[in-house]
């Protein structure tokens, strides 16, 4: 029996397709934005508390956290006990961070990445850790998923419809490093700067709708609607593939979402403001929107 440990949405995307794909025996401890998409993905699954789960398990299979230390308390456990414990990373950024907490590090036996760019950054970043790449299941899903939906379609006289995908930089920059303003920027100029300078993405917009990360509330962005005069939406009722695949453009900084866009063929721009210290995702087909603004000669101001 597999023992899963996650908190954060993006690194259990992955290991709940992995197990649906492998039809897997698994017990599960999730908290946070975790525990929805397990139960959106797998229904009902058996779940049991961190230590009981540790202990009980035959080796475990875990995502990893920025904010929560539930993952690193699952590989100290693990390792303690001389349980295998492998560790799933979801991004292409950060890693070592997700392995310290309180001053001390605590190593998996190895990591999945996957996909080559991931397999080079952790290979070069984790030199503690066997890394290993495993097929994301969970892009499969979404290529498929996407294959099966009805897309957004190019209509004659009708404005762009974009998606703006948030992250909680504040939180994640506190967290990280002691700093919300670490990255030259919060999430809430990186949205201030993408609808200032919206116009440099097409000159006739149908629609805005800006969805809040996973870990954020609902209405965190609600004020947008109020300080710009666009067609704005925030916090939409809608899955994220849904959103993107009513969508044209999908914007954002850094966030996994972004990606995901590029996997239903969608445009994608990355909102970074000039001063920004965010790394950015290495997808070479993702927009720089500074770039965008340069060319159109309207110069970004912040």
């Amino acid at each position: 029996m597999i023992g899963v440990v996650a908190h954060d949405a993006g690194g259990v995307e992955i290991i709940a397709s992995y197990i649906r794909k492998q039809g897997l025996d698994c017990v599960f401890c999730t908290e946070g934005a975790a525990t929805a998409v397990v139960g959106r993905k797998l229904g009902n699954v058996k779940t049991m508390a961190l230590e009981l789960l540790v202990s009980s398990c035959d080796w475990l299979l875990c995502g990893t956290s920025f904010l929560s230390d539930l993952e690193w308390r699952a590989i100290g456990l693990a390792r303690a006990q001389g349980k295998h414990c492998v560790v799933v990373l979801d991004h292409w950024v950060n890693y070592r961070q997700r392995f310290l907490r309180h001053g001390e590090w605590h190593w998996p036996n190895e990591v999945w990445v996957g996909d080559e760019v991931a397999l080079s950054i952790a290979a070069e970043t984790l030199p503690e850790v066997p890394v290993r790449m495993v097929p994301n299941a969970y892009f499969e899903d979404i290529r498929q998923e996407f294959a099966a939906m009805e897309q957004a379609q190019p209509r004659q006289g009708y404005g762009m419809r974009i998606l703006y995908v948030c992250e909680p930089l504040r939180e994640d920059g506190i967290a990280l490093y002691g700093d919300e303003r670490y990255w030259g920027y919060t999430e809430e100029e990186a949205l201030r700067y993408f609808l200032t300078h919206v116009g440099s993405l097409a000159p006739e917009i149908e629609r805005i709708v800006v969805r809040p990360h996973p870990q954020e509330e609902r209405g965190k962005y609600d004020w947008a609607m109020q300080e710009f005069d666009l067609p704005l939406v925030c916090g939409e009722n809608k899955t994220l593939l849904e959103q993107i695949a009513s969508s044209d453009i999908v914007a954002g900084c850094a966030t996994m979402a972004m990606v995901v866009g590029l996997l239903a063929d969608k445009r994608v721009i990355s909102c970074i403001p000039p001063k920004g210290k965010t790394i950015p995702l290495p997808h070479p087909e993702i927009e720089d929107m500074n770039q965008l603004i340069a060319a159109l000669g309207t110069g970004a101001r912040n």
